[in-house]
């Protein structure tokens, strides 16, 4: 197929996009002072903020070319590699205000209130290498997405740094809130390279009157593609309600909202709108099935399904909609690279520079040191992304794989007061060898997904965390007061507010019932106490704001999947 021809009109839109999100990043950024507003924000983003910053850490450039590509192949059914996992973000609602009160700025700082130094230096570890595997990652597999939509006519190492450029530059100077403004500006392009497709294409096709009598039967059906059942996406969905508390970038993306419901929103609300875009990218895959099964291009058929995307781009886009699809392709890219960069110079600068190596400075002096060992790490990234990646899907698998495996240990230390940092370190241990184990001896790529085997391995980590901790001695009673404290005490709300500032409990028991009649205890932290956690008010009230939200987000799920059957079978 003959490449996109980049015009003058192209060019345009693509270099006024770059410049204008630049700009609006070192402007909002200019105002940053010190390593609160740098790292977090000072918790003060408004929910359209949070939504946006939600979204766009979450969706990444190579989300919709993957996804068209199994639609265009399978059917409407391969929607469910995106929506695998769908029935999860329902639970985002209440994992979102754990990140809220646990009053810290990264993910390490939380681990090392619950499992002491050490432990807290071995999530750094596994963080900084998270951080930088995902960006190399994401940095490639946009960079891979625009070379083919434009015939390999700009090279693939070169994109990189392009855009690598861009986003270090506004986050360097602007941080978390350069991001936040930069994630939801361009949220908007990312919407808006998920539907510009469908009516440009919708004529040619005949709408679903067309599909319906181009496609056979069962390509417009929701019913779950061979080698995903039930079963697979059960697992997938434990998988990502584990993995998803230890992802280290979590208490940047969810924990700086002005307000726990603030947190709560963006978190659900801004992964909702991910998953209604998802659809946008079905249709996209569907459309180029029909228009290949009808020739209409002089194009019978695709030598890789993954194609489909940039097939429909390469014939449906007028001029000036190559520049914007680039444009979107690289929103969606930069918009996780730059929240990645501020989170790893966060988790670099606290839990590692200023903690071991030089203490008791100016705070201006953090700041700098934040600015430029995420600068230094983002360029390790692109080193990886130019030097080692070859398949991007791998990169992410072997990420999300380690993070679930962590995640064991991060559960297990919010609701089981009796966790020790020796069944933390047994739990990892024992979950990433048996998962690795496994596969070696299959003869499997070691970042290769199989839900029997992520359940072994689960079970393993679960089963060496509980007994481990009841044979080793237990944490400390002060810092589990402190850490059990802040959970238990709404960060927010008038009456049973606790300070920032506050970390220790003293000596006497925490009080839940304050919280528990305003109905702003958790579920999660009183899984397993929760008529104590209810603290004589009833469930239904002390839990009300979780059990409502919750409610709410299971409705959107039904709702979503609803309208896509109803879009296709009425």
């Amino acid at each position: 197929m003959p490449p996109i021809q980049i015009a003058a009109v192209d060019w345009a839109v693509l270099i006024f996009y770059l410049i204008a999100i630049a700009a609006v990043g070192i402007i909002v950024g200019l105002r940053v002072k010190d390593t609160d507003h740098y790292f977090l924000g000072k918790r003060r983003f408004g929910k359209a903020l949070m939504i946006g910053q939600s979204f766009g850490t979450g969706t990444h450039a190579e989300m919709p070319v993957s996804l068209a590509g199994a639609v265009y192949s399978l059917g409407l059914s391969g929607i469910w590699y995106q929506w695998k996992n769908l029935f999860a973000t329902p639970f985002y609602w209440l994992i979102a205000p754990l990140f809220r009160r646990i009053r810290r700025t990264t993910n390490a700082e939380m681990i090392e209130d619950r499992y002491g130094p050490w432990m807290g230096a071995i999530y750094t570890v596994f963080a900084l290498l998270f951080l930088a595997i995902n960006m190399a990652s994401m940095l490639k597999g946009a960079a891979k997405v625009i070379s083919q939509a434009v015939g390999g006519q700009v090279p693939v190492n070169g994109i990189v740094i392009a855009m690598t450029a861009v986003f270090i530059l506004y986050s360097f100077v602007g941080g978390l809130v350069a991001a936040a403004w930069t994630d939801f500006l361009q949220g908007f392009l990312i919407i808006a390279l998920s539907f510009m497709l469908i009516p440009l294409g919708w004529g040619l096709v005949g709408g679903l009157d067309g599909m319906s009598r181009t496609l056979e039967p069962y390509k417009l059906s929701l019913a779950a593609p061979e080698g995903i059942g039930p079963w697979f996406i059960f697992m997938l969905t434990v998988n990502g309600l584990i993995g998803i508390v230890a992802m280290p970038h979590l208490m940047a993306a969810v924990g700086t909202g002005k307000d726990e419901d603030t947190c709560r929103v963006g978190f659900l609300y801004g992964t909702f709108v991910k998953r209604f875009c998802t659809v946008g990218w079905a249709i996209v895959g569907l459309m180029a099935a029909v228009l290949v099964a009808r020739g209409v291009f002089g194009v019978t058929s695709l030598h890789d399904p993954e194609e489909a995307f940039g097939f429909a781009c390469r014939h449906l886009l007028f001029p000036g909609g190559v520049g914007l699809l680039i444009a979107s392709v690289l929103a969606a890219n930069m918009a996780g690279c730059s929240a990645f960069m501020v989170d790893s110079g966060a988790l670099f600068t606290r839990n590692f520079y200023r903690k071991y190596l030089v203490r008791s400075k100016p705070d201006s002096h953090y700041l700098l040191v934040g600015r430029l060992s995420g600068m230094l790490i983002t360029l390790g990234a692109v080193l990886y992304a130019l030097l080692l990646i070859e398949r991007v899907l791998y990169s992410f698998l072997l990420t999300e794989t380690m993070s679930t495996f962590v995640g064991v240990c991060v559960f297990g230390g919010i609701f089981w007061r009796r966790a020790t940092r020796w069944g933390a370190i047994a739990s990892i241990v024992a979950a990433m060898g048996a998962n690795f184990v496994l596969y070696a001896a299959r003869g499997e790529r070691l970042d290769h997904w199989d839900p029997n085997v992520f359940l072994m391995a689960l079970l393993a980590g679960i089963l060496a965390l509980v007994v481990v901790s009841r044979l080793t001695p237990p944490e400390p009673e002060q810092s589990l007061r402190s850490f059990y404290r802040r959970l238990q005490t709404p960060s927010d709300e008038s009456g049973v507010r606790m300070p920032e500032g506050i970390s220790e409990a003293g000596d006497d028991e925490i009080d839940l019932h304050p919280a528990a009649k305003a109905g702003r205890q958790l579920l999660l932290v009183n899984l397993l106490q929760l008529r104590k956690g209810a603290a004589g008010v009833g469930f239904f009230r002390a839990y009300r704001t979780d059990l409502k939200g919750f409610a709410a987000g299971c409705a959107i799920v039904a709702a979503l999947i609803l309208l896509v059957w109803l879009l296709f079978n009425v």
